[in-house]
């Protein structure tokens, strides 16, 4: 095969986030696989700096691994006609097609980057567009849709119904989904099967061979109590505040020492008197191996997001043997739970409950439900089994079998 040019709006190797992590991975494994892969990208920092502002020199530069990276000017936006749409996006009110339009073109873009697309598109056999709703991904895929596949990571968000949206992707080549509901979700709104996009639900690969140390966790961190643990960003948008408010009343009804322990970057308000006396602990951010050694220590991970397109946490608690406990409202996780039978779902604070009391006393059987989930994640995520995915779908796109 020729190259691989993956498309991301902003990229380096330290950029926190399900998107550019994924990207990064996805890319590297394959760089040693042997495929061909560059990265084409705007001179933007990341997510939350200045879109018009083009914080790297553009040209050529590496990543950690020997990559390539071509970075392109990003031009300069209206953010305040972008606001204004986005803000009708957020609020749920209609959005026009011109509107749409201003959306699309005054969010991060790079004229640059498009023109370069198209004047070397024979040099690759495929161009990867990650995530869905940028304005890299919508206004380089009109280059060449033919040569056009999408890691999308659909969410069911007002973004997702975009019109133009609806215009371009299905006449893409090729779309790689995360979970199966999102595969669902994309052919309901974009009839994929019509078009003749070839699909595949792919998943995000994972390290395998990951080794817990509990006893190592609960003596550096002074935890002897039995625990469950939230790993992740904490705030509203992953809904955290509905766990610590369901452990709060758990607690409340029950004799119990259990405790709730929270891992990961951001900020949510706590209830004082449970963060004083140790029932809730706020330990910020860890480094990876006591983060999988919290995940073998704990009675189980709860995940209560309602919007998820994969979940790596999951993923890692099942590979440290522990069960997992998600929202009902989160069609990816609650799918992976089912299908793997590596943990349960609620849907409100008495199904929490019932779900929290019956691992707690049903500890053989929550062990079983761990090691489901580690045969899931092995068979279906390790980095062997998805870099093999790749090549195959790739091949069979671009029709270079």
């Amino acid at each position: 095969m020729k190259k691989i040019g993956f498309i991301i709006p902003w990229y380096a190797d330290g950029i926190p986030g399900g998107a550019e992590m994924e990207l990064r991975e996805v890319a590297s494994h394959l760089h040693y696989a042997g495929v061909r892969v560059e990265i084409l990208t705007t001179c933007v920092k990341e997510f939350n700096s200045d879109w018009s502002h083009n914080y790297y020199k553009e040209g050529e530069d590496k990543t950690a691994n020997g990559i390539t990276i071509r970075r392109f000017k990003a031009k300069k936006r209206d953010t305040e006609a972008f606001d204004a749409v986005n803000a009708k996006f957020m609020s749920g009110a209609s959005v026009t097609p011109e509107e749409e339009d201003i959306f699309l073109n005054e969010m991060v873009n790079s004229p640059d980057l498009y023109a370069y697309m198209d004047e070397h598109k024979d040099e690759y056999s495929l161009f990867v567009f990650i995530p869905y709703m940028f304005g890299t991904t919508y206004n380089g895929v009109k280059v060449c849709p033919e040569k056009s596949v999408l890691i999308p990571c659909f969410h069911d968000e007002a973004y997702a119904y975009i019109g133009r949206f609806n215009e371009l992707f299905p006449k893409a080549a090729g779309m790689v989904f995360n979970a199966g509901p999102e595969a669902e979700l994309a052919e309901r709104l974009y009839k994929f099967s019509e078009s003749g996009t070839k699909t595949i639900v792919m998943g995000i690969g994972m390290d395998t061979d990951i080794i817990p140390d509990p006893a190592a966790f609960r003596e550096k961190f002074n935890i002897r109590e039995q625990f469950i643990l939230y790993a992740g960003r904490k705030d509203e948008g992953k809904n955290v505040h509905t766990l610590v408010k369901y452990f709060s009343e758990y607690i409340r009804r029950h004799e119990t020492d259990l405790r709730l322990v929270l891992i990961g970057g951001g900020e949510i308000e706590l209830p004082e008197e449970l963060v004083k006396n140790g029932r809730i602990l706020d330990l910020g951010f860890v480094d990876r191996q006591d983060k999988y050694n919290a995940q073998g220590a704990a009675e189980f991970l709860c995940q209560p997001s309602k919007n998820e397109s994969f979940s790596l946490v999951i993923m890692e608690s099942w590979l440290c043997g522990r069960p997992v406990l998600v929202h009902e409202s989160c069609d990816v996780t609650r799918n992976f739970v089912s299908e793997s039978n590596g943990g349960l779902y609620f849907g409100n604070y008495f199904e929490f409950e019932g779900c929290t009391d019956y691992m707690l006393k049903h500890r053989n059987t929550a062990w079983l439900m761990g090691s489901n989930g580690k045969k899931y994640v092995k068979s279906n995520f390790d980095w062997d089994v998805i870099v093999e995915k790749y090549k195959s779908f790739f091949k069979e796109v671009s029709g270079e079998m």
